[in-house]
């Protein structure tokens, strides 16, 4: 089963130029996805029926992958600012 996409007509004139390199990028991959929507669907319906879905479904073997890297990154930022990020509040609050 082929991916379609459709695209609404831009309407800023000064992201004309970038938005059409956008989709001409996007559009050479339509169809050529490698998730299986029918599997997407049923994990859809899966998350949909839990008591307590996640916040965020990352949906997608490369997508974990990159949230997880991303979820690393945020976390080395956090340790990194800690010992000059923290202990900011009014001596008197």
């Amino acid at each position: 089963m082929d991916a379609s996409t459709t695209y609404a007509e831009g309407s800023i004139d000064d992201y004309a130029e970038r938005t059409a390199e956008t989709k001409t990028v996007w559009a050479s991959m339509n169809g050529m996805q490698s998730g299986d929507p029918a599997k997407l669907a049923d994990a859809l319906l899966k998350v949909a029926d839990l008591q307590a879905p996640p916040l965020r479904f990352v949906a997608g073997d490369d997508c974990l992958q990159a949230v997880e890297a991303k979820a690393r990154e945020l976390l080395a930022q956090v340790d990194a600012s800690r010992a000059l990020g923290s202990g900011l509040t009014h001596d008197d609050a």
